[in-house]
């Protein structure tokens, strides 16, 4: 179970961006096919099939469809997924033991969480398995790595609040990003100003933080002189940790949706 070919069960914008971080990496097309009724065509050099081919030699598939729809799919993708293939799936909220119980026939079963970045290969991926070895963790690894960093998660309890941080995070920074712009719009300045600004702030202070040797709040203090401008701002982000609560909310609220997602595919 190398991933010498990979079958997409579903091409959305996840399964899309993986495709493509893929390819960007240098992975041959041949490497890749694609089952998807709706999707207008694949990238050159990948084979995409309209229904269940009667013959593929793929020995991995990832299932990019929608949660809820792992029971009416399961056996209708039966055949793609027996003996000698690995499961990996984006599914949110879907457990091992459900992929298991899906798939009954398959030799591993992964959980895949990345976030749109893999596009660019600067995404983290949440991997979490059962039945593959040591040198297939290996090989699964560099294969993932290819798209940012592939990180292995083994309390699977705590998959769904790693999701709402890595894999969900990006939605929360992109509402901080138009959040920054619109106040300094209200404030007075012009909106594609504003917006411009934002986002060039947000780049460089990630990738700032990214090679920095200190963490991200020891960065905010150097920022901040006391007494100054950005000090006074920081007052009112951390006054009585309002921000951190609002994340806790948020991070929370996301990761409880990953446990209801689970019991809608039970239904």
């Amino acid at each position: 179970m190398a991933i010498e070919k990979l079958l997409l069960l579903g091409c959305g914008n996840m399964g899309g961006a993986m495709l493509a971080g893929w390819l960007a990496a240098g992975v041959p097309p041949t490497r890749f096919a694609i089952l998807s009724k709706s999707l207008d065509a694949a990238p050159e050099g990948v084979e995409l099939y309209r229904d269940v081919p009667a013959d593929s030699d793929h020995d991995a598939v990832l299932l990019g469809f929608k949660p809820h729809q792992l029971g009416e799919l399961s056996q209708a993708y039966a055949a793609l997924t027996g003996s000698g293939v690995a499961i990996y799936s984006m599914l949110a909220g879907i457990t091992l033991v459900q992929l298991q119980d899906a798939y009954p026939d398959a030799d591993a079963h992964v959980r895949v969480m990345p976030n749109l970045a893999v596009r660019i290969g600067k995404s983290p991926v949440i991997l979490s398995e059962t039945g593959l070895d040591q040198s297939e963790r290996d090989f699964a690894s560099e294969f993932f790595d290819l798209l940012g960093s592939a990180v292995w998660l083994d309390d699977e309890d705590k998959f769904d609040l790693v999701t709402a941080l890595a894999g969900s995070g990006p939605g929360f920074v992109y509402r901080f990003i138009d959040a920054m712009a619109g106040a300094a719009t209200e404030l007075g300045l012009e909106p594609e100003q504003a917006a411009k600004l934002s986002q060039q702030m947000v780049e460089g202070a990630a990738l700032l933080a990214s090679q920095s040797d200190v963490n991200p709040h020891e960065l905010a203090n150097r920022v901040a002189s006391p007494g100054g401008m950005t000090r006074e701002g920081l007052n009112v982000l951390d006054a009585d940790s309002a921000l951190q609560n609002l994340l806790v909310k948020t991070l929370k609220a996301t990761a409880d949706r990953g446990a209801e997602l689970a019991k809608t595919a039970e239904k």
